[in-house]
């Protein structure tokens, strides 16, 4: 009786075995995802992006091994906002996270617009999808989304190397710091080489059975504006036997721009990254990860360029207008780097506009899983894009910013819809518009010359702040006028 089922019996087992394998084999070839998110760090700021002060020869050659995007946007100019974007692919209005957590309060003449201090966990993150799919889930860095309870181990991260609630490096970079889940281990240690280390690690020990997620996002380069020991001199050298004078600036409303890129002590910063990001690239290809990892590097917001009253930022974003905290080009263009083997030929450049909600689900396609529309119904797949292929049509791109910053910007919004762009400035109740095919630098407004497109903008940027129950600044009524 037994040799008569025997045979079939074998034959069952040999289909559950490769069935087994099927799947196995079927996860190990999703392909890994590493992402580089620095803080601060200005479209101008790279050798790639046209810098001739700061050098970045290992963020340079990931551009040439990938696809440079031109004219990648932040959905919004300053920090928590964005980063809230990138993980959900939600508009920063529709998670209710519109300003740095928790903001600075300010008001003049609008009061101070109320919006979330954390990331709702009711959010779905793409740490989460990923991890339903089996991936791994590694953060190390800044988070700023939120108190404890509201932090990366909370949002779908299987380990939190660093990410908690502050902005800013609290103590510093250089050890003894105050990061309450990264204890510094010997003093004087450097906190960018110490979250690459972790990444290494990570890299090292992870099961090899599953494909991951490394999202590493630097401190740098935001304030305090820090040397790294390694590289100070080079670029205090450099700076030394390259200008003459005092660094120049321009004037923005009621603040100052920087109009110089040659701040050797943030040099330094944008090469301690850039030493980091050769690292953990070089580690890849030692672990022949390579070819089947996904490569993403991006920046919350434009470069720290301009200051209320008499300062400056530390550098400058020119040809671009302005910087972090502003809605002008400078505030919300970012550096963005995609390498993704198989998709992206090497050496390629998009000039597409494109914005940070699209990472979500952009991941989820190179990945081959569905896409859920419900989930990050803000974003956009770029897979097409990466492939080398024309946008469908030109999209429609909205800001949100009704709050005020340091940086001398007052609320206000704008809106990219294909070339034209159009700010609205609610503290002088003006508008600018801008045809940024022929002035990306965002120097001639055309809003009193073109009276309908000017309307016509102004009309379709309420009508989706309307659609999107976006808070609007309320009337102070202890506002006794100010300077215009």
């Amino acid at each position: 009786m037994f040799h008569r089922i025997f045979p079939g019996f074998v034959v069952a087992l040999a289909f559950l075995v490769w069935g087994a394998y099927s799947v196995e084999a079927a996860e190990t070839k999703r392909p890994n995802f590493v992402f580089f998110l620095v803080d601060d760090l200005g479209w101008a700021d790279l050798s790639c992006y046209g810098s001739t002060f700061n050098e970045s020869p290992n963020i340079d050659a990931l551009a040439k091994s990938g696809m440079k995007f031109n004219q990648a946007y932040t959905a919004c100019p300053v920090c928590s906002p964005t980063r809230a974007s990138i993980v959900t692919g939600r508009h920063p209005v529709r998670v209710d996270v519109t300003d740095w957590i928790p903001g600075n309060g300010t008001i003049g003449k609008f009061l101070h617009v109320d919006d979330r201090d954390n990331l709702a966990l009711e959010e779905v993150t793409m740490a989460e999808a990923l991890k339903e799919e089996g991936y791994q889930t590694f953060f190390a860095g800044k988070w700023h989304l939120g108190e404890k309870g509201h932090w990366p181990n909370d949002q779908g991260f299987e380990t939190n190397i660093g990410g908690h609630h502050a902005g800013s490096p609290p103590g510093g970079y250089y050890a003894p710091w105050k990061n309450p889940v990264l204890e510094a281990r010997r003093e004087g240690e450097y906190l960018t080489e110490r979250l690459t280390e972790e990444s290494i690690h990570f890299l090292e020990a992870r099961d090899q059975a599953k494909p991951f997620l490394l999202y590493l996002c630097y401190y740098n380069v935001h304030t305090p504006i820090t040397p790294y020991k390694k590289r100070i001199e080079h670029f205090e050298e450099k700076a030394e036997a390259t200008f003459e004078g005092e660094t120049p600036t321009l004037k923005e409303h009621e603040g100052n721009s920087r109009a110089r890129q040659d701040n050797a002590a943030y040099a330094s910063m944008i090469a301690a990254v850039d030493q980091s990001v050769g690292e953990i690239v070089a580690k890849l290809d030692e672990l022949k990860l390579d070819e089947n990892t996904v490569v993403c590097f991006f920046s919350d917001n434009g470069g720290l360029c301009t200051l209320g009253g008499k300062r400056v930022g530390p550098t400058s974003n020119l040809p671009l207008r302005s910087g972090k905290g502003w809605l002008y080009e400078g505030g919300v263009r970012s550096p963005m780097i995609v390498k993704a083997p198989g998709v992206t030929q090497p050496g390629t450049e998009s000039e597409a506009p494109v914005v940070s909600m699209d990472f979500f689900p952009t991941f989820l396609e190179l990945a081959g899983l569905p896409l859920q529309p419900n989930v990050h119904n803000d974003g956009e797949s770029l897979v097409g894009l990466l492939k080398g292929e024309k946008q469908a049509e030109d999209r429609t791109l909205y800001w949100h910013y009704p709050h005020y910053h340091g940086s001398a910007w007052k609320p206000g919004a704008s809106i990219r819809d294909g070339d034209w762009k159009l700010i609205e400035f609610y503290e002088y109740d003006t508008v600018e518009l801008y045809d940024l095919s022929k002035d990306p630098n965002e120097q001639h407004d055309l809003s009193a010359l073109m009276p309908e497109k000017t309307t016509q903008l102004r009309e379709k940027l309420r009508t989706w702040q309307k659609e999107m129950n976006a808070k609007m600044p309320q009337p102070n009524p202890n506002y006794r006028g100010g300077a215009k």
